[in-house]
């Protein structure tokens, strides 16, 4: 991490936030992003038990440069848990058993240029080497015509790029050696409820591990009956190429012991823009909230979820369906997310 002060709001508040506690906190700068003569860093932040016997999970935000509120939600759960690191016995058991992983600005190219895309235009969402087979929507699904154009994937053959390799590379390393793993990627920008997708991105057919989606589902559903998040296969709204945690999730199939269970958190930001349209006049304001009031309100309420996430982490061994179980909670999740779509 660079000494010197960062024109990036979020990349000062996530030094102020290392600050806080430097002894505590693992600080990884996984790469470098240039953008004309500035250099900006993709820093990633180790908390907890590294032991490689402990669960883990990643929270991620930043990923599409317009979609700031993400990072900022990121940002504030991890000043939350060092905030509680001086007085919270019951924080301090849970770092002891979990390894916690957070990447707040995965593309601070695209941040500072205010794009979605990174600084070469590329979709990091639609940068995975991975086709649907199915029809996916024109552009929206990953496009390879232009970089003038949204969602481009980049060239074909090409590598991964440079933010989107550093993504995969930190949850290759710290997630899927792991016997129990969770990714939570926090985006905004779809609809007006905020919806917590699975994969997958690319297939409309169900993951080999629906019964343990299925049994968080229903563990969120206990323990915040009054939430309001939509808890449902990505694949529900629309297919893709190139998805970064379909890629993740098939790569932790090839391991027999490992269970990696990627989430994106997509916050609904046209809810925000139905309560205030003036925001339609400004690009950022269709991917984030404006008001302050508002601001803080985001930043508060998923607070609960993200907390919720880490305890199920923790705790995985008492709600992971047992063998007895699972043929029930795969059927109770084909009739809840699939039996009603067209063959």
């Amino acid at each position: 991490m660079s000494d010197s002060p960062s024109p990036l709001a979020e990349i000062r508040e996530l030094a102020a936030i290392v600050a806080m506690a430097p002894d505590a906190l693992d600080v990884d700068t996984l790469c470098e992003v240039r953008v004309g003569d500035m250099r900006f860093p993709v820093d990633a932040i180790g908390l907890g038990n590294p032991a490689a016997q402990c669960p883990a999970i990643a929270f991620v935000g930043g990923v599409h440069g317009l979609e700031r509120i993400g990072s900022g939600v990121v940002l504030s759960f991890l000043r939350n848990l060092v905030s509680r690191l001086s007085w919270d016995d019951s924080l301090h058991g849970i770092l002891e058993r979990v390894r916690l992983v957070f990447l707040p600005i995965c593309n601070p190219g695209g941040m500072w240029l205010g794009t979605r895309a990174n600084p070469h235009g590329v979709d990091l969402m639609r940068n995975a080497p991975l086709e649907s087979g199915e029809r996916v929507p024109f552009l929206l699904g990953g496009q390879r015509l232009s970089p003038a154009l949204p969602w481009y994937r980049g060239q074909a053959g090409q590598p991964m790029e440079i933010e989107a390799r550093a993504l995969t590379t930190l949850i290759a390393a710290e997630l899927l050696p792991r016997r129990f793993s969770i990714a939570l990627d926090c985006h905004s920008g779809f609809g007006i409820r905020d919806r917590i997708w699975f994969p997958f991105a690319h297939s409309r057919r169900p993951i080999p591990h629906l019964a343990e989606m299925r049994a968080l589902k229903s563990l969120l559903d206990q323990v915040h009956c009054h939430h309001n998040y939509i808890f449902e296969p990505q694949s529900l709204q629309y297919l893709t190429h190139g998805d970064l945690w379909d890629h993740a999730y098939l790569d932790a199939l090839s391991s027999a012991t490992s269970l990696f269970l990627p989430l994106t958190l997509e916050m609904g930001s046209w809810l925000w823009v139905k309560k205030n349209p003036r925001q339609l006049l400004s690009r950022a304001g269709i991917f984030n909230p404006m008001a302050g009031h508002r601001i803080q309100r985001v930043m508060r309420r998923h607070l609960a979820l993200m907390d919720f996430l880490l305890r199920a982490v923790a705790s995985h061994a008492r709600w992971l369906p047992s063998p007895a179980t699972r043929e029930a909670l795969h059927a109770q999740a084909i009739a809840e997310w699939y039996a009603s779509r067209p063959r």
